[in-house]
């Protein structure tokens, strides 16, 4: 018996928002190059409905008390929990995320609505000292965090539980109301958090979901009734939804084309192993994948003997197999877009030290050497299996040469000196930085995101995403009878 074609409607109000006759668009798995999904492409009214309706619910929830907060995110964990394996196999079948770091994507979710409930007890405010000025005397202040209202999210299809999650998990801490947008590939992910929020208690209306495509994106964002953007993606789309959004306060997590330094004084068989997985694990598709490899020159050639083996030990093959490392890409056309720009490199003098294999939407890992500075993969995010290996003269060179991208979100150097560590610290220009660790690496306790550049502005992870969707109020108050 053929199996039904899934359909996909918006979520608003604690339901699917089922309306006949709405526009459609399909979704293509990159697994079998079949259909996986019909999927609602909202449109202005459903963006209104949505928008309208989280506001109603953040005027009728806003003064809950933050037990109530944290109980429903603590409860919301619990059901994703049970929902874990119908997570992986939406992951495996919408993206081709392999089976192993697909169930590493799903167990991040529930750790990280913990976590948030966790660190609600922290996001205080503080007393202020008004009267170090002479007009501050028989006065008190004080401040404390409050909610923007409605926040609007836009999230892509690379880690479509994990970063859904990041963003609502803070976004309803500080009570807010949230309505999503995701990626297509991350559509039925979505919809199944969503549900699981619903089975634990949060009140209809506070996390909406429209899917869509880039005209929902813009209509969401400029919405009046929308406070706060909160945007992951490319950099072209990002300055699109700013421009869209106006005057509202806009987190975005933009592009990058991760530089990763190896030093002469490197481990030069660890700094290989942990950036071949750093660049290709994933299919090389997360904003903070190793693109380019800057090496010093008297390490350059065992290096490069290194980081090629180290390539080759990934498995690149189904996403349903345990072993496989770098699976399918997220489209044909995502696969095709990554070998242009390999043969673009190649064209203007590059040679390949390791040659991408290819099947279909299945692309093996690419190590290309001596590009020129005006290949497409010096200037540009691959977002692919592929890293560019650029020959540094010393740590001076090394800095200059990965300086000169117009991205900053994240780095890495390896090194057993503590004095380059310092001087790498201060002199990258990175949002964040790891030593002796793979620029892919990413846990959710410390400031990620913004960087610098062309890559962003404000910062993810647990504390500073609450931070960001908050806004600090200042009370005063006059003493009645004091001088």
């Amino acid at each position: 018996m053929a199996t039904a074609l899934k359909h996909l409607d918006p979520w608003i109000d604690g339901r699917d928002d089922k309306v006949p006759g709405r526009r459609t668009y399909t979704l293509i798995s990159p697994v079998d190059n079949q259909v996986a999904a019909e999927i609602v492409d909202s449109d202005a009214a459903v963006i209104d409905a949505a928008v309208t309706n989280a506001r109603a619910a953040y005027a009728a929830h806003r003064k809950q008390t933050m037990a109530v907060r944290q109980g429903w995110l603590n409860a919301a964990a619990r059901e994703l929990d049970l929902v874990r394996d119908e997570i992986v196999a939406t992951l495996m079948r919408d993206i081709g995320k392999p089976k192993k770091p697909a169930a590493f994507e799903a167990s991040r979710v529930g750790p990280f609505l913990r976590g948030t409930a966790n660190e609600m007890s922290a996001m205080g405010g503080e007393t202020l000292p008004l009267d170090l000025m002479a007009a501050g005397a028989g006065r008190f202040g004080f401040t404390r965090r409050v909610p923007y209202g409605v926040v609007a999210a836009i999230t892509p299809f690379n880690a479509p539980a994990n970063l859904f999650i990041q963003k609502v998990a803070p976004a309803l801490a500080m009570g807010n109301a949230i309505v999503v947008k995701p990626a297509p590939q991350g559509v039925e992910t979505a919809l199944i958090i969503a549900r699981a929020f619903k089975k634990a208690g949060l009140p209809d209306g506070l996390l909406n979901v429209v899917p869509g495509n880039r005209e929902t994106a813009t209509a969401l964002v400029a919405h009046p009734g929308v406070d706060l953007v909160t945007f992951t993606g490319g950099t072209e789309a990002g300055h699109a939804l700013a421009r869209a959004a106006g005057a509202k306060k806009f987190v975005a997590e933009m592009g990058s084309n991760a530089a990763n330094l190896v030093l002469a004084d490197a481990d030069l068989a660890d700094a290989a192993t942990r950036i071949a997985g750093s660049a290709f694990e994933a299919s090389g598709q997360q904003c903070i994948s190793a693109q380019r490899i800057i090496v010093e020159a008297g390490v350059l050639d065992r290096f490069l003997e290194a980081f090629v083996a180290a390539a080759k030990k990934l498995k690149v093959g189904a996403a349903e197999d345990e072993d496989t490392a770098v699976g399918p890409m997220v489209s044909m056309a995502a696969a095709d877009r990554v070998q242009a720009m390999v043969d673009d490199a190649v064209r203007k003098g590059a040679r390949l030290a390791l040659a991408p294999t290819r099947k279909d939407a299945i692309l093996g890992p690419a190590i290309v050497v001596d590009a020129s500075p005006e290949a497409r993969l010096m200037r540009e995010e691959a977002f692919g299996p592929v890293a560019v290996v650029v020959k540094a003269n010393d740590l001076d060179d090394a800095l200059r040469i990965a300086n000169e991208s117009e991205f900053g979100l994240q780095g890495a150097c390896f090194t057993a000196s503590l004095a380059n560590a310092f001087r790498v610290a201060e002199d990258l220009a990175v949002g964040s930085l790891w030593i002796n660790e793979g620029s892919r690496f990413r846990i959710d306790t410390y400031p990620f995101g913004g960087g610098v550049r062309a890559s962003g502005f404000g910062r993810e992870g647990v504390r500073y995403a609450m931070e960001e969707m908050s806004q600090l109020k200042f009370v005063g108050i006059r003493i009645p009878g004091r001088p």
